[in-house]
């Protein structure tokens, strides 16, 4: 799986983060970071992250 984030769409709301914090974070900088390779595991979470992000800022891929 591969987590892609068009971070010129993103305004770093973090709604993601409340479905899969384990694959996305606010920096200290108050910009969102990500892990790209995140483990199938997380897939569901990963997912839900995309779905609730409120501008479809997040792709995943197989």
């Amino acid at each position: 799986m591969k987590v892609v984030v068009d971070m010129n769409v993103c305004k770093d709301h973090g709604q993601c983060m409340f479905s899969a914090p384990e694959v996305f974070q606010i920096s200290g900088s108050g910009r969102l970071v990500y892990v790209a390779d995140p483990d199938e595991a997380l897939r569901d979470a990963v997912e839900e992250a995309a779905d609730v992000c409120p501008l479809q800022a997040i792709t995943v891929e197989d």
